[in-house]
């Protein structure tokens, strides 16, 4: 069973729905017990990393998808959901995220502010410039995915799984042992994203 956690900031019903159009037994929750019991764990999210931050130590939560990582359960993160489990983000004030993995979350206006016609925050189609496509993006064709932030990744770590130039080269997908993510939405992104979150479902 895929577990979609609950904390209040997220596309949950979108991402329940393409797991569940793909044969997928899933559920949103936000009970420990349920989600320490599940095959895989995905962490959706949409809005400001502050606020998720606040909510998810508030409900405990970070201390469950740590012990996720820790019992080796796959974990998908998406978009905010990515975001939240480097070690931290400049998004409206210096916010401490929960550190699974190394990297900084910063801002995508002032990286591109001197290149004109690109607007902020960065809506809609990009293709993706895969650099490993074992797992979560194998078997890609034609991999346009839909995008929304204003804030991206920037790590030295080497699990970047692909990119997107939009004003400048941002990583928009990693890989790390059982962990996933992604800065764009596959429950929106069309076959490609469905592939994706297939590709999830059967690890």
């Amino acid at each position: 069973m895929i577990a979609i956690i609950d904390y209040g900031l997220g596309n949950l019903h979108s991402v329940l729905n393409a797991f569940s159009y793909l044969r997928f037994d899933a559920m949103i929750t936000s009970d420990p017990k349920i989600i320490l019991n599940s095959s895989k764990v995905v962490l959706p999210g949409v809005g400001a990393f502050p606020d998720a931050m606040k909510t998810i130590h508030e409900k405990g939560l970070d201390n469950i998808i740590c012990e996720v990582v820790k019992k080796n359960i796959p974990l998908l993160g998406i978009c905010l959901g990515m975001q939240l489990l480097f070690e931290e983000s400049e998004e409206h004030e210096l916010c401490r995220g929960l550190g699974l993995l190394k990297g900084r979350i910063v801002s995508l206006e002032k990286a591109i502010q001197n290149q004109p016609g690109l607007k902020i925050p960065h809506i809609g189609w990009n293709l993706l410039e895969i650099t490993k496509n074992q797992t979560l993006l194998k078997d890609l064709k034609n991999p346009y995915v839909y995008f929304v932030h204003s804030y991206y990744l920037e790590t030295e770590e080497d699990i970047v799984s692909s990119y997107v130039d939009y004003g400048k080269k941002i990583a928009v997908s990693i890989e790390k042992n059982h962990i996933y993510a992604t800065q764009f939405h596959p429950e929106k992104s069309g076959e490609v994203g469905l592939k994706i979150l297939k590709n999830f479902g059967d690890l």
